[in-house]
């Protein structure tokens, strides 16, 4: 009996904008590229760092990222955006990390005294290392952050310069994974991790946007590999 071939991926059309592409790719295993990871794809080249650097303060970085567009999954894009971090020379990662100092300030939690102690410690973080404290705490109750937050900044104060940056680069790639995989997916998310795919929230339908990011945007704390080169 002759073998089956599996039958071709489907693909969609978008609706029509000025400038963009109407047609999204098939993405095994979903509908189509996520609504987000469509328009990085077709969106001008200026457009396209402009959005990426609200991921990342670096223009290297985005620059980058948008070159080496389209990408034909969110897995790909996640994995090109931790090699692009990476791949910083230390003054353009000093860059990235200091476009962070307004984007991930900590809100006042409304403990005075806790809330002194961690300004005046991001103070002193920040005359030793030359760039503001960065700690990624996606996913964690907003009840602990405070805490988190002080017992990272009063341990790593201790280290020294070397080590410290590359302790920061690393707390910023995560960051960065996830306002990619929420641009990607082309919802407005809070700061925690999205739901991998075939996990959804309650009113939510399957192959929605939430969906279409891979398990890889639910970070391991390690950054993807093998990748091709970009």
């Amino acid at each position: 009996m002759a073998a089956l071939s599996p039958p071709p991926h489907e693909e969609r059309t978008l609706p029509a904008e000025p400038g963009r592409s109407t047609h999204a790719p098939a993405v095994p295993g979903y509908p189509t590229v996520p609504p987000g990871l469509a328009r990085l794809n077709s969106d001008p080249a200026d457009r396209a760092v402009a959005t990426l650097l609200t991921c990342c303060a670096s223009p290297d970085w985005a620059k980058r990222l948008a070159a080496h567009r389209p990408y034909p999954d969110v897995c790909a894009l996640l994995a090109a955006g931790d090699e692009a971090l990476y791949d910083l020379p230390p003054a353009a990662r000093h860059e990235a990390l200091t476009g962070e100092a307004d984007r991930s300030a900590a809100p006042p939690s409304g403990y005075s005294a806790a809330d002194t102690a961690l300004v005046h410690a991001q103070t002193a973080y920040a005359a030793k290392f030359g760039f503001p404290f960065v700690v990624c705490l996606d996913g964690q109750a907003p009840a602990h952050a405070l805490n988190q937050r002080l017992t990272a900044i009063h341990t790593r104060l201790d280290n020294a310069e070397e080590p410290e940056l590359a302790l920061a680069t690393e707390e910023l790639r995560r960051l960065v994974r996830g306002r990619l995989a929420r641009r990607a997916a082309g919802a407005a998310h809070p700061s925690g991790a999205l739901p991998a795919p075939g996990r959804r929230g309650p009113g939510r339908a399957h192959g929605s946007a939430e969906d279409a990011v891979c398990r890889e945007s639910r970070d391991s704390g390690r950054p993807d590999s093998p990748y091709v080169p970009v």
